[in-house]
């Protein structure tokens, strides 16, 4: 398809109104929200202690592209991207993309779940380690492997975290024990959200489940029949526990700000053979979190689907 027209969105720069105590604000926003969600949380952000996490720094930017309209009810299989021109669509010569979407199918053979890690250059993608995660067609055993070089698309949808891929200062989270029923993401973006209501914020980065297992789902090849709610999107995917530790990519945001977006969506893999996209912890006495996040100073907005709803979005 042709390269997408994209809304460019930037409704103030978050280190404007936030900024100077941004990380004070954050930090006591956040602490207080994860007071009520684990029993044991470390946070230290990046006003108070330099964390240097190579590669995702510099003009961070979080990137909506497609959105699940594209596949349900139906998939539209026209739908399909060549990240090679990710430079071209965010006007970065150079940079690293991590982040969730659904995987090149024309390659793959069949849907899956994209886990996006890769080094773009203008017009090219200069080194890639993503993962795809898959369901045999036969045997439904789910499979995870690495794409090739040269493998530069997705399909229907992904969620990024674009930067120009230098060390800075991130914010870095620890906690373990979980007590209440939020996920680890839900607790971040939940507690940015009520504390500025009036503000669009996005964080994206990496967290690693460092103890315990967490609930996953898989995409299955696409749906021939319409799925029509959320129960029947949840009766088409298929859930599977995941062991630690589990390395996830995430990107979420306050709010859809009014342009469709997906509010927090985060796919993990491991180093053996296990993915997909995360939905929470399962072993809430044991589990244990490490991440590091950056605050996004610009949104972009790319093909957004002309009719939406809401359904399939968890």
């Amino acid at each position: 398809m042709e390269l997408p027209k994209f809304l460019f969105y930037a409704p103030y720069n978050p280190y404007n109104k936030v900024t100077n105590d941004a990380g004070e604000n954050l930090s006591l926003v956040i602490n207080l929200s994860l007071a009520q969600n684990v029993k044991s949380r470390n946070l230290l952000f990046f006003l108070y202690r330099l964390e240097l996490f190579y590669r995702i720094c510099g003009r961070p930017c979080l990137v909506d592209i497609g959105g699940v309209p594209n596949l349900v009810p139906l998939v539209k299989r026209d739908v399909y991207y060549d990240l090679s021109h990710l430079s071209n669509w965010l006007d970065m010569k150079e940079g690293l993309a991590i982040g969730a979407g659904a995987g090149p199918w024309k390659y793959v053979g069949v849907n899956s779940e994209l886990i996006a890690n890769f080094a773009f250059g203008s017009g090219t993608i200069e080194k890639s380690m993503s993962y795809i995660a898959k369901l045999d067609p036969e045997t439904e055993k789910p499979i995870v492997e690495t794409l090739p070089p040269g493998e530069n698309n997705c399909a229907v949808l992904l969620n990024l975290l674009c930067s120009e891929g230098k060390p800075g200062k991130v914010i870095k989270v620890e906690c373990k024990n979980r007590k209440g029923g939020l996920n680890f993401v839900s607790c971040m973006r939940n507690a940015m959200w009520k504390r500025f209501p009036c503000k669009f914020l996005g964080l994206g980065g990496v967290f690693v489940i460092k103890k315990g297992k967490a609930k996953l789902h898989i995409m299955p090849d696409f749906s021939e029949k319409p799925l029509n709610s959320d129960e029947e999107v949840a009766s088409w995917l298929k859930f599977v526990e995941a062991s630690s530790p589990l390395t996830c990519l995430s990107v979420f945001v306050t709010s859809d700000a009014d342009m469709d977006l997906r509010v927090e969506h985060t796919h993990c893999f491991s180093s053996y053979g296990e993915g997909g996209h995360y939905h929470y912890d399962t072993t809430p006495e044991e589990v244990a979190y490490e991440g590091y996040f950056v605050l996004g100073e610009t949104m972009y907005r790319v093909d957004r689907p002309t009719e939406t709803h809401q359904i399939g979005r968890d």
